[in-house]
């Protein structure tokens, strides 16, 4: 079964493209018609992208791997932190640092900046420092959690990319590409899906829009951390089998050998010449 229908995409405007003038010829083949000089989306395939896009995610998020979101656009920005953060997911709305995946121990050095500022201060020596001092650290804090503060677990690269708009989002798009992380994108008709691993033809820049897809692909990456707990809860349970089966296993072995052993009162006889 699909995970969204025509009439759902339809209600949320995923049909609407581009004016037919800012078209992007690589996307003919997800254009259905042309309508008031405005590009419809051909949403039954989009239907098909949608699922084959989640099954993939699905597999990622049951393998224990991150997803990294970027939805720096205005209209997507709040609808992706709101989305996301309930998956657990890392995410980038503000602006893309450059070099975030090409330069990464450098992004996770700015991170571990982060984290040592908090222990400052928590720690007594905050208190003997100035007024200025503390406003200046306050603020280093701020701006780097405005930055960063989505991708602090972010401990690796990500297993894949999710992109709202990949012509807003080009510079994280080339250097995910440059480092062979598979980027999965909603990719409208002003857009190049070539060099997009898995392209979700849609409507980009409407609020509804972004809101009904961000949706269906965290719904498949809950499904798959949900199968992927009760797969590790399942392995748990057998190891506590196994091991519970040794103990009765050396239990039963230890009663033999005391049936087997003689009486600590027996003395062993020996003939008298």
């Amino acid at each position: 079964m699909s995970r969204t229908n025509f009439q759902e995409l339809l209600d949320a405007g995923v049909h609407f493209g581009h004016l037919k003038r800012k078209w992007n010829p690589n996307m003919a083949p997800y254009i259905f018609m042309e309508r008031n000089g405005i590009h419809i989306i051909d949403l039954q395939k989009t239907v098909i992208k949608i699922d084959e896009a989640a099954a993939a995610l699905k597999q990622i998020a049951k393998s224990g791997r991150k997803i990294l979101f970027v939805a720096t656009k205005k209209q997507a920005k709040q609808i992706v932190a709101d989305i996301v953060s309930d998956v657990n997911m890392p995410y980038v709305t503000e602006r893309w640092p450059g070099g975030m995946l090409t330069n990464f121990p450098t992004i996770r050095k700015a991170v571990k900046k982060m984290t040592s500022i908090d222990k400052m201060m928590k720690d007594k020596a905050w208190d003997n420092l100035s007024k200025r001092e503390k406003l200046q650290i306050t603020r280093q804090r701020a701006k780097l959690d405005k930055v960063l503060g989505s991708i602090a677990d972010l401990t690796r690269l990500p297993a894949a990319l999710f992109v709202v708009d990949v012509l807003k989002e080009k510079i994280a798009v080339r250097e995910a590409q440059r480092l062979g992380i598979p980027v999965f994108a909603m990719v409208d008709t002003n857009s190049e899906p070539q060099g997009i691993d898995f392209v979700i033809p849609a409507n980009d820049d409407a609020s509804q829009s972004i809101q009904l897809i961000v949706n269906t692909m965290t719904a498949a990456i809950k499904e798959g951390l949900s199968e992927r707990k009760v797969e590790r809860e399942k392995e748990a349970a057998e190891k506590e089998a196994k091991k519970s089966a040794k103990k009765e296993d050396a239990k039963k072995s230890a009663a033999k050998k005391e049936e087997s052993a003689p009486a600590a009162d027996e003395t062993p006889k020996t003939e008298e010449n």
